[in-house]
């Protein structure tokens, strides 16, 4: 019988382009929250948002389509992902800057 509740995994994301001043980060919570995903996310000094996501791999790769493009004022231009530990992820909520 196949494994119904897989293991959460984690990924650090850090989304590049105009991504601050837009509501990313308030719109990332949201997603999270709707998609029942763990973590956070937080604005970096040089004008990056970082996120850490843990949960599902389907919730995640849901997660992902969606910061591809991000809250209609944002333009994304890169984003670049990194395993990371789900055991870092709580209730997910925004972070002071980085």
């Amino acid at each position: 019988m196949p494994d119904r509740d897989p293991a959460p995994v984690a990924r650090l994301l850090r989304i590049r382009g105009r991504v601050q001043g837009v509501w990313y980060r308030a719109s990332a919570v949201e997603q999270a929250q709707r998609l029942g995903l763990r973590g956070w996310v937080r604005n970096r000094a040089d004008g990056s948002v970082e996120i850490l996501v843990a949960g599902s791999e389907s919730g995640i790769e849901d997660f992902l389509d969606w910061a591809r493009i991000g809250p209609p004022k944002a333009q994304v231009s890169r984003i670049e992902i990194e395993a990371a530990d789900p055991a870092e992820a709580g209730p997910f909520a925004q972070r002071p800057d980085h």
